[in-house]
């Protein structure tokens, strides 16, 4: 870092993504994308708004607004678009954490969560998951801050029951409670019915996984109006044209081809169970994953090495270095044929273990 950095961010540890590698052509399962490509609908409109791309994309994007608050029953003024869901998430942090309120959230969760509250120069505190890598939603309550819990979580990919969120959010209505359900579409319960019901719940969800845009980066907030207006703000006051012209485009097509995201979602669920049970079958521990990923350890192999050998083989995933978990890889689930490739080679690693 250059001497010029201010102090506020010495002690800033970036968030570090899944590996993008260029020097060969890999079986990429480390990064939760979709193996599937766009909606042919979603690209077919974004070819047509690239035409327009001199003009400034409509800060409202009401089109795209008006189609996802539709899509989610609930009404427009309950949707905020964003920059992917990250920036959702980094508008909440800085609208709802201080030096008064900070932020709290699991000690195995999503990484960016404690560099978005390192980057706002808020506190936080860490709740450790239980033995078993699940929430106990009671340690929440009673916490003074912001609640910011990922449901189904990541990388544990185990859900939390809609009645512990309710429960949460009735323990005390003068803080605001956000669920990060990035993952959702793949077998969690959405907090989105709730929203009505609370004026203390912001629920974030993306388009990066279920609608194969994680390229494009889109996502967005549902709230009670007023934590939208507050979040509107926010956006107002660093991006108003935080959505591009082409990503809105996309969205849209992607919301309209209802039938090929189902179809997807149902494939990548089935794989995610055939996968499951093959890896069991070769002495596998899974935790109950509703994710497009599986979180996987045994006995027969360290987790880093394990990594270690399938990227020499040419396949990706994702190991994390936290003693808590470091026994665990996190696979994307890939497309049927790669999900097979992944368990003919692990196969072939654990026999040359012999």
């Amino acid at each position: 870092m250059s001497k010029f950095l201010s102090d506020k961010y010495s002690n800033l540890s970036p968030y570090v993504p899944g590996e993008q590698p260029k020097e060969r052509k890999y079986i990429k399962l480390n990064t939760n994308e979709s193996p599937f490509p766009p909606s042919k609908k979603a690209v077919k409109y974004s070819a047509a708004a690239a035409k327009r791309l001199m003009l400034y994309p409509d800060p409202d994007q009401r089109e795209l607004t008006a189609a996802v608050a539709k899509n989610l029953g609930v009404k427009i003024e309950n949707v905020l678009l964003t920059n992917g869901s990250d920036e959702i998430l980094n508008f909440a942090f800085m609208a709802y954490c201080d030096k008064d309120t900070p932020a709290i959230f699991p000690d195995i969760t999503y990484g960016f969560y404690k560099v978005f509250a390192e980057i706002n120069n808020v506190s936080y505190k860490e709740i450790p998951l239980k033995e078993d890598l699940t929430l106990d939603i009671n340690d929440y309550i009673g916490q003074k801050g912001t609640v910011f819990i990922a449901n189904p979580n990541a990388p544990t990919g185990i859900p939390i029951p809609l009645s512990d969120i309710e429960k949460l959010l009735n323990s005390d209505r003068e803080r605001v409670v956000v669920i990060d359900e990035a993952y959702v579409d793949f077998g969690g319960e959405s907090a989105v019915s709730l929203i009505e019901k609370y004026d203390n719940l912001l629920v974030t969800q993306t388009f990066s996984k279920s609608r194969s845009m994680a390229g494009a980066r889109l996502g967005f907030g549902v709230a009670g109006k007023e934590i939208i207006s507050d979040l509107n703000a926010v956006k107002y006051s660093t991006n108003p044209y935080n959505v591009n012209r082409t990503t809105a485009a996309a969205g849209l097509g992607a919301i309209e081809d209802k039938k090929y995201f189902e179809k997807n979602c149902k494939a990548i669920i089935e794989t995610r169970e055939w996968a499951s049970v093959e890896l069991e079958n070769l002495g596998f521990t899974l935790t109950p994953s509703k994710t497009n990923f599986i979180f996987a350890k045994t006995d027969l192999i360290g987790g880093a090495e394990l990594y270690k050998k399938l990227k020499e083989k040419g396949v990706l995933v994702r190991h994390f270095t936290n003693p808590i978990i470091s026994d665990y890889n996190r696979i994307t689930v890939g497309s049927r044929v790669e999900m097979q490739t992944l368990i003919t080679t692990i196969k072939e690693i654990l026999e040359e273990q012999k």
